[in-house]
């Protein structure tokens, strides 16, 4: 059997005297789209970022491919396949556009090079106008595509993508959801948090919904839909 590429098993994080996980389980096999569902302060980003290294879990595990990986360094993480696209987007301001995606360019952990430069540039069509400017001139919009084309540039095999539409224009939110059906198609697995859970089931295979640092439901997105009292109890729509 095939290792899952990011196994987190009771995992507990604290924020001080916070305790935010409590002994969440939660998995990513490859090929999979998962949502990441949750109202604001119930874990969400916490639990992405104690996969990440970014935040030391206080107990638990968590694994990548197989490996351990516990509180590993965020760069040994991301050196295993793992592509971060934090909220607030983290580009960096005083590089041009094209120099934020070549600086990041690189094969994947199985020599993989499907996304190249000309491959992220047609599927982000406006940053190819874009390529001198420098990053603290972009749009929110703007900045979104160049985090995302960037993380693709790494050939990942799994793309974190934490507040994928948080702040964007309709529009623009639109173009990000035909993107993220791309890199699903291209095999990519993917963990997507958005407030919009009517696009994220419309991509997903599983969903995830976290209150108050634990797992609350987990199913398929057909699952999900057929429970129109979760959606509202946990949601709130």
């Amino acid at each position: 059997m095939t290792k899952p590429l990011i196994q987190a098993t009771g995992l507990h994080t604290h924020y001080g005297q916070s305790h935010i996980l409590r002994g969440i389980d939660f998995t990513v096999e490859p090929g999979q789209t998962i949502g990441l569902m949750g109202r604001n302060g119930m874990g969400k980003s916490t639990l992405l970022k104690s996969i990440m290294g970014i935040v030391k879990p206080s107990g638990g595990m968590v694994h990548i491919k197989g490996q351990a990986m516990t509180g590993a360094p965020t760069f040994e993480i991301a050196r295993q396949g793992i592509a971060y696209v934090p909220e607030g987007r983290g580009i960096f301001g005083n590089l041009s556009v094209k120099e934020n995606l070549l600086m990041s360019a690189r094969a994947g952990t199985k020599g993989q090079r499907d996304w190249t430069y000309e491959r992220v540039l047609e599927t982000f069509p406006r940053l190819s106008e874009l390529l001198g400017h420098g990053g603290q001139q972009l749009s929110g919009g703007e900045q979104q595509m160049l985090t995302i084309g960037r993380a693709l540039m790494t050939n990942p095999d799994v793309l974190i993508l934490d507040e994928a539409t948080e702040g964007l224009a309709p529009l623009i939110a639109r173009e990000i959801w035909r993107i993220c059906g791309l890199i699903r198609e291209s095999g990519i697995s993917s963990v997507i948090v958005d407030k919009a859970w009517k696009q994220v089931t419309q991509i997903t295979d599983r969903n995830v919904i976290l209150v108050k640092g634990e797992v609350v439901f987990e199913g398929s997105s057909d699952e999900l839909l057929s429970k129109p009292e979760l959606l509202e109890q946990y949601l709130g729509v």
